[in-house]
């Protein structure tokens, strides 16, 4: 995508176009979200395959191993897609957590709070029509929309709340870290250092907030990469484990069947019946 922003709507002569396309799981550089006000939708994301009836919200951090597949329900389809660069509206809450947690899909009831974010939708992609486009409106309205979906999510997430209070700057940086650093092969003391603050405090605001070690954290966000790479690419076992700073197959397929229940190759036998 070239643009910082785009948005668009998915209607009923869409879903056979898409449907009868190549559509295989893939990642893209952009953040998207899903906002379905007709129809069904079948998704693919966080390795499990989920179908949805609208209303509801679906968000897909940049990086993330998806497969979107609209369906029409009672001859209806009407999703509106918002695709956008992180640099466009670099603070919002889902950034922060977005990879560590498997609830990218949130169904919604068809309330006064749906239709007002329907009506932002409307607002954005009017804006954008215009001769001269003032994206500071589109992106106060998406702030809006975002706000208004993370209140929807802590109604049924409450435990989620905590990353609104101090902790949540020293959370994000070392998130931040993360990205850049995951596949080498550093322990907390590194990322402790770098935030000017002990392991043991770092600890406890990993703790607070997503009831992870930071080590556990570690190690979902390299499980994570390892699952994208075993799902998109034809690269070994042992490829794969040295990439993510593990030197030896064998520690490498421990530690994976330890956090996913299955060794990787069986996760690649799965994945690919899952997919076809």
């Amino acid at each position: 995508m070239k643009e910082t922003f785009r948005i668009f709507q998915l209607f009923p002569e869409h879903v056979k176009r898409i449907q009868s396309s190549e559509n295989e799981p893939h990642a893209h550089e952009y953040e998207e979200l899903l906002i379905g006000v007709k129809g069904r939708l079948e998704h693919f994301i966080d390795f499990e395959s989920t179908q949805m009836d609208a209303p509801f919200v679906s968000f897909i951090t940049k990086g993330k191993v998806h497969r979107v597949l609209p369906y029409l329900k009672d001859g209806e389809c009407n999703i509106w897609a918002i695709r956008f660069k992180s640099e466009f509206i670099p603070e919002t809450t889902f950034q922060l957590y977005a990879y560590y947690h498997n609830n990218a899909n949130i169904p919604l009831p068809p309330d006064r709070c749906f239709q007002r974010m329907e009506t932002i939708c409307e607002l954005m992609q009017e804006e954008t029509q215009q001769e001269n486009p003032d994206y500071s409106i589109v992106r106060h309205l998406l702030s809006a929309l975002f706000t208004m979906v993370e209140s929807e999510r802590k109604k049924i997430h409450p435990d989620h709340s905590v990353l609104a209070n101090t902790q949540s700057s020293t959370f994000k940086n070392f998130l931040l870290l993360l990205e850049d650093n995951f596949r080498r092969p550093e322990g907390v003391e590194f990322y402790a250092e770098k935030l000017f603050m002990s392991s043991r405090n770092l600890n406890i605001i990993c703790q607070n907030i997503l009831q992870q070690s930071v080590s556990e954290i570690i190690e979902t966000r390299k499980l994570i990469e390892a699952k994208n790479l075993l799902l998109t690419t034809d690269k070994t076992i042992a490829e794969i484990g040295f990439e993510l700073g593990y030197n030896e197959k064998s520690y490498f397929t421990s530690v994976f069947k330890r956090k996913a229940g299955q060794t990787p190759s069986d996760f690649r036998k799965e994945m690919g019946k899952l997919i076809s």
